[in-house]
């Protein structure tokens, strides 16, 4: 009888998997549940989906009142597709950025405040510390995955839509979470800025399923001479899917789109391909997560045996001295500098840009610079360097990365004080409020403008090799200023409300999305089912949206098009004095927001402190 309920307990307790997650995945799923910010969250994305379900179903059904019952049927599929490819590209984009941003700090955070020591004291293993903390993170994203299903299954019933491709698209979309999120807590076992790891995760996943697939293509075009059957070339096609995420959702997305599949590829791939790399993911997070525990353990048991260490898995350095006839080991702390003016200022702009790691930083940077020099031959090898669309495409790409770099900076300035537990003694010294917060603005500024090289360096070049007009830069430094100033003012803004950086960050990505996303989306869908306000989206993107911006001030100042002449979505045919004028006014509004905010922030300092 005893047997028999050991062998019970013990299959269960290997079902519940709390062999793997531990206490560790208790405790993080009871924090979770006792923030608000959880529940407003799942609130507003189904909120947000609910409203956006019925504006498109209104904006397909309102013509079709007068009109007969198979093509409303037809319609009503399409409507369906349409709403469901929507839903699935959002959730697809959405919880990868949730994933990476809510463990970037996974590790991080138990190293910093010296927990992770003590919890190798106790019965609990680096793995369950490990797989607890990825799992309590997943399982929030899960749940707003869930939230989309009734929906989803309820759309579905008006046709167009098969159910693999809801369920390949689920199964992609959460292997591709895993992988990220698997990423970002290996990172955070050896950064401790949440903005490092955010960083680095984003700029890895470019590079291997973005950057590496476009130079193996050109590489096997070349081999070709530029001239491949197009047979081959699917081929190429499903064996890039079988280890990219974005290649497979996009196969089986043109696979849903297109009557018959679309006539790519072999019938192999097209129903084993999305199964297969969904296995390669996870194999690949796996070694990840292996990985992880293995330097977990290493760094959790120099905290428990008293090693000062920071926050890395590295050792500290120190060297031997001779001091009252002993030896004692000391950290090197360099010579002692004055501190001149401000020293929130002082202190910012002292902080190294690359890092302690700087010869990978630098690495890194000639690695980038060396694909972008490859991309630049590419381009010129085949004659369409001075083409507008490919000016486009580039400037496009460098807004996107300084936007990006903006938003994840500018809201970890005050967030990274309170996590470090430094910001109460900042508050206590003689420093009024707006040294501090102009102190603060100023660095996030320092840490953006390296990245806005990118861009003044590629427009540079080009006037240079004459394909864009010199004025290009001008309008271009408006473009980037406006943006840098308005998301640095609503970092700031972040950072004083919340407590945490990943709440900070996720709040600034949020407003970002909301004004040059969701509420143009919107207008355009209410300009649909109303017949009186089409015109109403196209204005709000030429006054708000900045890559609008970037593509008519290339548009109008590339070499194959007639020089400035600027033509937005609706302002069409201005000359250079007009366009001048109208970004002035916008980036007026921009820079103001941005102050607006600042201000706020300024407010809001000293509240909510501990």
């Amino acid at each position: 009888m005893s047997a028999g309920v050991t062998i019970m307990n013990f299959g269960i307790k290997l079902l519940s998997l709390s062999w793997l997650t531990g206490p560790i995945f208790d405790k993080e799923l009871r924090v979770s549940s006792r923030r608000p910010r959880n529940y407003w969250l799942r609130f507003a994305f189904l909120t947000l989906l609910t409203v956006f379900v019925v504006m498109v179903w209104m904006a397909w059904v309102q013509p079709l009142r007068n009109t007969r019952g198979s093509y409303q049927i037809l319609r009503m599929a399409e409507a369906g597709k349409s709403i469901i490819l929507t839903i699935v590209i959002f959730q697809f984009c959405a919880t990868q950025l949730l994933a990476v941003i809510m463990l970037s700090t996974s590790i991080s955070d138990e190293i910093v405040h010296r927990t992770l020591g003590v919890l190798m004291t106790t019965p609990i293993s680096s793995l369950q510390i490990v797989m607890g903390k990825l799992f309590s993170k997943l399982l929030q994203l899960i749940l707003f995955l869930a939230l989309g299903v009734p929906l989803l299954a309820l759309v579905r019933v008006f046709g167009g839509v098969p159910w693999d491709y809801i369920i390949s698209s689920f199964c992609i979309t959460l292997t591709a979470v895993i992988f990220v999120g698997s990423l970002s807590l290996f990172f955070s076992v050896y950064n401790r800025r949440a903005y490092v790891v955010i960083l680095k995760v984003f700029f890895i996943v470019g590079g291997l399923f973005l950057l590496l697939p476009s130079l193996l293509t050109y590489l096997i075009l070349a081999w070709f001479r530029f001239n491949p059957s197009p047979v081959f070339m699917d081929y190429v096609l499903y064996i890039y899917s079988l280890a990219n995420p974005y290649v497979t959702f996009f196969v089986e997305t043109t696979i849903m789109m297109t009557p018959g599949g679309g006539g790519i590829g072999p019938a192999f791939f097209a129903y084993y391909s999305w199964p297969m790399n969904c296995g390669i993911m996870l194999v690949f997070s796996a070694l990840l997560l292996g990985w992880s525990v293995v330097r977990v353990r290493k760094v959790a048991l120099r905290q428990a045996c008293g090693e000062v260490g920071g926050t890395s898995a590295r050792p500290v350095k120190a060297r031997k001295t001779q001091a009252d006839g002993g030896a004692e080991l000391i950290e090197h702390a360099g010579t002692i500098r004055r501190v001149r003016g401000c020293p929130i200022i002082w202190k910012e702009l002292r902080c190294p840009l690359l890092g302690r790691r700087r010869i990978g930083t630098v690495i890194s940077i000639v690695l980038a610079l060396a694909a972008l020099l490859f991309t630049y031959w590419f381009c010129a090898r085949t004659g369409i360097l001075d083409n507008e669309e490919i000016q486009i495409a580039y400037v496009s790409i460098f807004m996107l990365m300084g936007m990006l770099w903006c938003a994840v900076l500018s809201a970890t300035g005050i967030t990274s004080e309170k996590e470090s537990r430094s910001w109460p003694l900042l508050l206590a010294t003689t420093l009024s409020d707006r040294r501090i917060l102009w102190g603060k603005a100023l660095g996030n500024l320092r840490r953006c403008l390296p990245i806005w090289l990118f861009l003044f360096g590629h427009v540079l070049l080009f006037i240079c090799l004459g394909y864009i007009h010199p004025l290009a830069l001008l309008h271009l430094g408006m473009l980037a200023g406006w943006v840098t100033v308005f998301l640095i003012g609503t970092g700031l803004y972040f950072g004083s409300l919340f407590k945490r950086t990943t709440t900070a960050v996720m709040a600034n990505f949020a407003l970002a999305a909301l004004i040059w996303g969701i509420i143009p989306l919107l207008l355009g869908l209410l300009g649909e089912i109303t017949r009186y306000y089409r015109d109403l989206a196209g204005a709000y993107l030429d006054c708000t949206n900045p890559a609008v911006h970037a593509i008519v001030i290339m548009d109008a100042t590339t070499r194959t098009r007639g020089y400035l002449r600027f033509d937005w979505i609706e302002i069409s045919d201005c000359n250079l004095w007009q366009a001048t004028v109208f970004m002035g006014y916008v980036a007026l509004g921009y820079m103001g927001a941005g102050i607006l905010f600042a201000y706020l922030a300024r407010r809001r300092l000293r509240r909510n402190v501990f």
